[in-house]
Formats: C-alpha cells, structure tokens, sequence
C-alpha cells in the first residue's frame, strides 16, 4: 500500500484539531507552572520569616499563610499533572490518527477513547485549578480582613 501526497494532506486535516488542543493545553500549562513558581517564591520568604531559634515570637498569621501555600501547592501540582496528562494523551491521538490513516488499522475506538480521556484529564485540571483559585482569593480575603482589623486598633 503507498501513500500519495492527498493521503497525506488528509491525515494532516484530522490532526489540526487536536493540535489546536494541544496549544491550549501548552498555554495552560505555562500559566500553571508560572502561578506554582510564584507560590514558591512567596513561601521561601515566609520560611526565611520564620525564626531559627523556636522560642522567638512568629509573625502573627505566617504559619496560617504557609499552610495555605501549601495547600495552593498541591492542588497547582495535580492540575498540572492532568494538564500533562492530556497534553499526552492528545499527542497519542494526533500518533493514532496517522497511523490509523497511513496504514489502514481500524483505531477509531482507541483514538476516540484517548481523545475523551485527554477532555477529562483537562476538565479535570482545570477544576484544580478553579479549587487553587478560590483557596488564593479566601486567603486574600482573610489577610485584607485581618489587615482592616489591625488598622481600627
């Protein structure tokens, strides 16, 4: 069996879709992993906050704003992880689609089950993310609160 030059153009046409995909997902992977650096940054400067000697006084709230990094940390992390996940799985398709075409393998179950598994894995990123962002807006609310507070006194 050869393959003839509109074969190949074919091919090409069922894979610009889940390319387009795939530059969303790259996207999202770069304001993922920029929003997991500056969570980082702001907890090494908290830590340094923290006193080497236990029997210092800590800074009202730092130990609270920690673990809230944290937790901001791990959920970014599995939004990231399932971003991958799809970017992967994605790649899989566009590999499956010019197989399945090139060589005439009957893959449209397998190409249709990754393409659906890659959806799931990026709605399920972006619901990390969501839960990331809520986590970072109540930790502003309670910081403003708190800071509104300490101005009355």
């Amino acid at each position: 069996m050869t393959l003839q030059l509109g074969d190949v153009s074919h091919i090409i046409q069922l894979a610009i879709a889940p390319v387009f995909l795939l530059t969303g997902v790259g996207t999202t992977l770069t304001v993922l992993t920029n929003r997991l650096a500056r969570i980082i940054d702001r907890c090494r400067v908290l830590e340094d906050l923290i006193p080497d000697d236990a029997k210092l006084p800590l800074k009202p709230g730092l130990l609270l704003e920690l673990d809230e990094l944290y937790e901001r940390t791990h959920l970014i992390n599995r939004a990231i992880t399932l971003s991958t996940t799809c970017g992967l799985l994605i790649c899989l398709v566009i590999s499956a689609l010019f197989l399945a075409d090139a060589i005439g393998l009957g893959l449209d179950k397998t190409i249709a089950a990754l393409f659906v598994g890659g959806i799931l894995a990026l709605v399920g990123s972006f619901i990390y993310f969501l839960r990331e962002i809520f986590v970072a807006t109540k930790t502003l609310s309670r910081q403003r609160e708190h800071g509104s507070r300490r101005a009355r006194q």
